[in-house]
């Protein structure tokens, strides 16, 4: 079933195409780090990294987005870190 409303502000955070420059830069992946979909922040949410696993990273969205997506696993290249001076105004 879909999740037709966030608790977050997710037009905020802006549309980041996967190998995108911003995208490749954010090789530095770790653990607890906030994280959402690069190419299309609505769909995912806001996540958090849980595991790393080789060249993958396993991210728990709690169904914060519009898919109702709890778990998923993603390339680096399509995940974006959310600054911590973003996070207030989501």
């Amino acid at each position: 079933m879909e999740n037709t409303t966030s608790s977050y502000r997710l037009e905020l955070l802006p549309c980041v195409p996967a190998f995108h420059r911003r995208a490749r830069d954010n090789r530095l992946m770790i653990l607890g780090q906030l994280v959402y979909y690069g190419p299309m922040p609505t769909y995912y949410g806001i996540g958090e990294i849980t595991h790393l696993l080789g060249g993958f990273v396993v991210v728990d969205f709690r169904g914060t987005g519009y898919f109702g997506v709890h778990t998923d696993l993603f390339e680096p290249q399509y995940l974006i870190p959310i600054p911590s001076s973003t996070l207030s105004l989501l």
